[in-house]
């Protein structure tokens, strides 16, 4: 059986500008009708939740492409397959330093604040700056 992308995105719950472009990254292929409409199997409701899963993971499309062909069912689970876990430990080595980046930034943006209440308060004899309010500019 097949359906038209608009009953594929009504049955998975993703818009149909998406679906086109799961699609042109490689992830989806649809056949075609005589009319020229795009024409999906069921799989593709398979293959679009295990699309979603992916991205809410955080991987990019260039990496579900890699890996969709060792996805089987919808949660999905993972196969062993060429490049799989290189993938996996790529996308989390990337993570590992985004997060350690944002840890800096973190420790700056603290010794910036601690650096400047103390001025505040050497400027302002008793001058508590953790009541001090911003105001919008």
């Amino acid at each position: 059986m097949s359906v038209l992308i608009g009953e594929l995105s009504r049955r998975t719950g993703v818009h149909a500008h998406q679906l086109r472009y799961y699609e042109a990254q490689g992830l989806l292929e649809p056949g075609r009708a005589a009319s020229g409409y795009r024409e999906y199997t069921d799989v593709a409701i398979l293959t679009v939740t295990q699309i979603r899963k992916l991205l809410e993971a955080g991987l990019s499309t260039q990496e579900i492409a890699i890996m969709l062909p060792c996805a089987t069912g919808p949660a999905p689970d993972l196969e062993p397959c060429p490049e799989l876990l290189d993938t996996l430990r790529a996308r989390l080595h990337g993570l590992d330093e985004q997060i350690d980046t944002l840890i800096r930034s973190r420790q700056a943006l603290h010794d910036y604040i601690d650096v400047t209440e103390r001025r505040l308060s050497q400027h302002y004899q008793g001058f508590d700056p953790t009541t001090l309010e911003s105001t919008p500019a």
